[in-house]
């Protein structure tokens, strides 16, 4: 694969904060970049906000003066599309509508030679259509970066049902060039990561409109149990609970109402009340005011146990036993059984796809981490049978391990077990329906949103098996479905085999 050529010029036509994205990110590695937009003083308001960045990586010494000004030397507003004739590449960033960029890519037809790669940053519309305006939809490409562009490494490359191989190989050659993490897929609804990640925000959702936890205490168990980096309704908020909303409305109506896909009714309605997030000092949470964030709930401190018995192997919770005997609680071990810590008459299990009551009367749920030595919060589920004394000795238990303990409602799934299992299970599906390779797919999980890791890899340390088991006992206990496995998780799940 060979990218475009350093003395080439690139071209970028919408001069918002995408656009100016790009752009500076081109520029850094080298390109005459144009920037253009119809909007009158746009493209020169933009090539200054641009010139205004780079002044600041100087400034702060992560740009040398000499490179800067050979960048803006680089760098000029085109007052007309016919400016940008010599371009050798052309990325879009104009306003997410069909029939705009349509019409913009045939006029550009008219301006750059055959030999110019073309290329929508698109997040949202299918890449397909848009090149179907074009005489030769060959040479057109998906280029999704992520914003902040010049900051966040991933990009995803997205081939159009007519996009030719050498476009999409230069195209991907062309912005690892630029220092960026490229993965490869098809033109599908949200691409990569906008599918695979639509449960880290739906299932946090349901889990609320249910009354399962409170927003703060998803969040934190998220966060301090299931490793991600922030939870979905704090994340929410920063990203515009309006702009998040609509990528999922329109996953789910391009999958024609999938139920895996299924919007959040509270979000709608956060969006039709005007509360959008941090942008409009009220989401999810309030802003301007840190005393008036919620704090997650956590139960008050209760007496370890000296002793546990544990039955079976539990599985992805075996870490447990060693961090309890590490605690100074005595453990003994019973080879038969079906993975499970007893203390006096309560049964702890790692969560289930169905509720805690259907398990036993003193049955408590905790849930998965995807590392119990490292997590400083559990979240557990107990039957509505369970008695408070019985819920105290769990949650002793695993304050002994260093936890901090949410007591939830009793749910199928729980929290980070229901969330990962769906992750992985959407990762499957689109690696089975030839959307990317399992490489590429966790690759943009970890690049593009910051997951600890790839959902497949967490599928394999999990197995297929155990994710697929999961899932048809969550099936189970909520038909219609949302969580029924994907055909290649339960095939890798029945023959043992790997995802990634």
């Amino acid at each position: 694969m060979i990218a475009l050529d350093r003395t080439r010029t690139v071209a970028v036509i919408g001069a918002g904060t995408m656009g100016q994205g790009i752009a500076q990110v081109a520029l850094v590695a080298g390109h005459r970049v144009r920037l253009y937009d119809a909007a009158p003083g746009s493209a020169e308001r933009g090539a200054a906000a641009v010139a205004a960045r780079l002044a600041r990586l100087a400034e702060k010494g992560r740009m040398d003066a000499a490179e800067r000004d050979a960048a803006l030397a680089r760098l000029a507003p085109a007052g007309a599309l016919g400016e940008l004739a010599d371009a050798a590449l052309v990325i879009e960033a104009i306003i997410e509508d069909l029939p705009a960029k349509q019409r913009l890519f045939a006029e550009l037809e008219d301006v750059v030679d055959d030999a110019c790669l073309l290329a929508t940053n698109t997040s949202s519309l299918s890449v397909t259509a848009v090149a179907g305006a074009l005489r030769r939809p060959g040479r057109f490409v998906g280029l999704h970066f992520f914003n902040p562009a010049p900051l966040l490494p991933l990009v995803e490359v997205v081939s159009a049902a007519t996009t030719d191989e050498d476009a999409a190989d230069t195209a991907y050659a062309t912005a690892a060039a630029w220092g960026k993490s490229p993965v490869r897929c098809t033109d599908t609804p949200g691409f990569i990561v906008n599918r695979v990640a639509r449960p880290f925000y739906a299932e946090a959702f349901r889990l609320h409109e249910e009354g399962v936890a409170d927003p703060a205490t998803i969040d934190a168990v998220l966060r301090e149990c299931g490793g991600f980096a922030m939870g979905p309704f704090e994340l929410t908020d920063l990203i515009g609970q309006d702009v998040n909303e609509a990528v999922t409305r329109s996953v789910w109506e391009s999958f024609f109402h999938d139920p895996k896909f299924t919007p959040s009714l509270a979000q709608r309605r956060l969006v039709e009340s005007g509360l959008l997030g941090r942008k409009s000092g009220r989401g999810w949470f309030r802003y301007g005011d840190e005393q008036d964030r919620p704090l997650p709930a956590t139960a008050p401190p209760a007496p370890a146990p000296e002793w546990v018995t544990v039955s079976g192997d539990l599985g992805p919770a075996e870490e447990l036993v060693a961090l309890m005997e590490e605690a100074g609680i005595a453990v003994e071990r019973e080879e038969d059984g079906v993975g499970a810590i007893v203390l006096d008459d309560v049964t702890l299990f790692l969560a289930q796809g169905g509720y805690a009551f259907e398990y036993g009367d003193n049955v408590i749920h905790y849930d998965l981490a995807l590392d119990y030595r490292a997590a400083t919060r559990i979240a557990l589920a107990p039957a509505d049978t369970v008695d408070p004394e019985g819920v105290r000795a769990a949650v002793g238990l695993f304050r002994a391990l260093g936890k901090q303990v949410s007591v939830i409602e009793d749910v199928p799934g729980m929290i980070v077990a229901r969330t990962v299992a769906m992750l992985v299970d959407l990762a499957a599906d689109a690696v089975a329906k030839g959307v990317a390779s399992p490489a590429d797919i966790d690759t943009a999980m970890r690049r593009g949103v910051n997951y600890p890791i790839g959902p497949l890899e967490w599928g394999d340390r999990l197995s297929a098996d155990w994710v697929s088991v999961f899932l048809s006992e969550l099936h189970d206990a909520c038909p219609g479905g949302r969580y029924a496995p994907s055909a290649l998780l339960r095939r890798r799940g029945a023959s043992e085999g790997k995802l990634l």
